[in-house]
């Protein structure tokens, strides 16, 4: 007997269209690798989906970006019903999502990181809190929702106080000049280094999700150094985390400083776009698994992490505080 495979796709976040459109990809291929698929239109209500997962699936394969998708939250419920399920478990999936904690992580690693703080949005429309260049970025956001370059030739303020439903704590980090990279890490290990060209001011929604002259560059055409010091910082992070599955990295290069010195990490995605034009898939694909055996890799490696949970938490996941550097 096949499978059965229980697909979440939507949610409720800002990305719920995204996960709908790329799920029809996903659902594809495990039908075609002989699974019993059935797709899930996840709501914001937790009674209707335990509904919907009974009688219980063998594995669901979590589809779902953004807030309550790759959080921690579906997770959690997943783990209570004893469900296994695809990417990673409740505290890599919190932590990912938590851009300076994650930060935190990776420099105790030893990967880079541009100098950043958490602060107040109050402090940043005053302009109180870093010198331009610098970003703002939401501190639990995915797909750069809400992100925001300030330059100093910027005669706005920082961010619009009236659309920013972001909460009342602002990340702040120096902005670094140069090219977009981005790692995919499968089961911990890198596949390769992308470049993202893009013709908007940074590889922001609207050039992950629409602009048609993004483009993609793999292997990125840089320095051999920087190319394996991306995939080690990528994979420090990974595990580091505790994450399973595909996750992916992103980092700015500034090329204009020698060695390896240019390279900053900037985020993880522990819930990637799948599809087989996405980067994450696209690594993997060049490295010889098609994405119909992505798909079905990531359904067989599926579990609960309810053990993994019971284990130390990481010495450097600590609560953080606004104000304090991140």
């Amino acid at each position: 007997m096949a499978k059965k495979v229980a697909l979440l796709v939507g949610g409720w976040s800002v990305e719920r269209q995204v996960s709908l459109e790329k799920g029809k990809k996903v659902e594809s291929a495990l039908r075609e690798a002989g699974y019993d698929v059935e797709v899930i239109d996840v709501k914001k209500d937790a009674e209707a989906l335990i509904q919907a997962l009974t009688p219980r699936p063998d594995v669901v394969f979590n589809n779902l970006h953004g807030r309550g998708g790759e959080d921690g939250e579906i997770q959690g419920l997943l783990e209570i019903l004893e469900i296994p399920y695809t990417h990673s478990g409740v505290r890599a999936s919190a932590i990912g999502m938590d851009k300076p904690t994650t930060r935190n992580i990776a420099q105790s690693l030893g990967v880079r990181v541009a100098e950043g703080v958490v602060a107040l949005k109050k402090d940043v429309l005053a302009g109180r809190v870093m010198s331009a260049p610098y970003v703002v970025k939401p501190t639990n956001e995915g797909s750069s929702v809400g992100v925001r370059i300030v330059m100093e030739t910027d005669n706005h303020p920082p961010l619009d106080s009236e659309s920013w439903i972001y909460g009342e704590e602002v990340l702040v980090e120096r902005y670094i000049p140069g090219r977009e990279l981005t790692v995919a890490v499968l089961d911990g290990k890198g596949q390769g280094v992308t470049e993202i060209v893009s013709q908007t001011r940074f590889f922001d929604y609207e050039a992950k999700y629409h602009d048609t002259r993004t483009e993609y560059v793999l292997p990125a055409k840089i320095p051999d150094p920087v190319y394996k010091a991306a995939l080690d910082f990528s994979e420090r992070v990974y595990n580091g985390i505790g994450c399973s599955g595909l996750a992916r990295c992103d980092f700015r290069y500034d090329d204009s400083v020698s060695g390896t010195e240019g390279l900053y990490f900037l985020e993880i995605n522990t819930q990637p776009g799948l599809t087989p034009e996405s980067i994450g898939p696209s690594q993997v694909i060049r490295n010889g698994m098609s994405f119909v055996e992505l798909c079905s890799h990531l359904v067989e490696t599926a579990k609960c992490h309810a053990q993994d949970q019971q284990k130390p938490a990481s010495a450097h996941a600590a609560p953080r505080e606004a104000k304090r550097r991140a």
